[in-house]
């Protein structure tokens, strides 16, 4: 235990837990849009899907329990992720406080790497906002049905404002699974010239999937393709 206190307290050790935990949000990230695809296969499908959500573990464990484990799980990887970024942030920032005065572009520290603290700060309100349409159905409560999962999806896209901002969401996502994906391999030591031929292109093929695949759905209630039950 004390070892790894020492390790967290090193800017290396912040890396890694970086590095380990965004691995995770991504894990998680490209399961939550395989499983929101399912929209397309109709409202038996995708309401199966959240119901096996709600039963994984049983029956080793009592409904629901799994499902909270798998979320608590989820939080302890948001949090220890923006503790160890903020840190760094506040690290990086007290070494040297006069900025440079201007960036390579060639740097880790490029465009896309300075965009991640405002990406980053942008989809923390997208995942309240999309928690208060979705799981607490606060956003639009007179349409939200308990228990009809595809029902609130479809209902919520065909408000063109929400749909407009889920697609619009996704840009810092994907410049942030773009970048993280990245910079995770240098973090953890998998390096080298026949990793770095392909570490680019496969964190661009995840960002790229990420965003092609969640945009699909509201561009597909609203242009119809998938309808609401009935």
């Amino acid at each position: 235990m004390h070892a790894l206190l020492r390790l967290w307290r090193t800017t290396v050790g912040k890396k890694v837990v970086m590095a380990l935990t965004g691995a995770g949000l991504v894990g998680f990230v490209l399961g939550h849009m395989a499983g929101n695809l399912k929209l397309f296969l109709g409202r038996a499908a995708y309401n199966h899907y959240a119901e096996f959500l709600r039963h994984a573990g049983e029956p080793l464990l009592p409904a629901g329990v799994g499902l909270w484990l798998a979320r608590l799980g989820l939080l302890a990887c948001l949090g220890l992720h923006l503790v160890a970024a903020l840190q760094l942030y506040a690290t990086c920032r007290n070494a040297r406080p006069v900025l440079y005065e201007r960036y390579r572009t060639d740097l880790v520290f490029s465009k896309t790497s300075l965009m991640m603290r405002l990406g980053g700060s942008l989809l923390g309100m997208f995942i309240v906002l999309h928690l208060a349409h979705l799981t607490w159905g606060w956003l639009y409560p007179a349409e939200y049905v308990p228990g009809d999962p595809y029902h609130n999806v479809v209902a919520g896209f065909q408000h063109v404002w929400l749909s407009a901002l889920y697609i619009v969401a996704m840009v810092p996502l994907s410049l942030h699974l773009y970048h993280g994906t990245w910079s995770a391999f240098q973090t953890l030591g998998l390096a080298g010239p026949l990793v770095n031929t392909w570490r680019r292109p496969f964190a661009a093929l995840v960002a790229t999937l990420v965003f092609l695949g969640n945009c699909s759905l509201p561009v597909a209630v609203l242009a119809g393709v998938v309808r609401p039950a009935g």
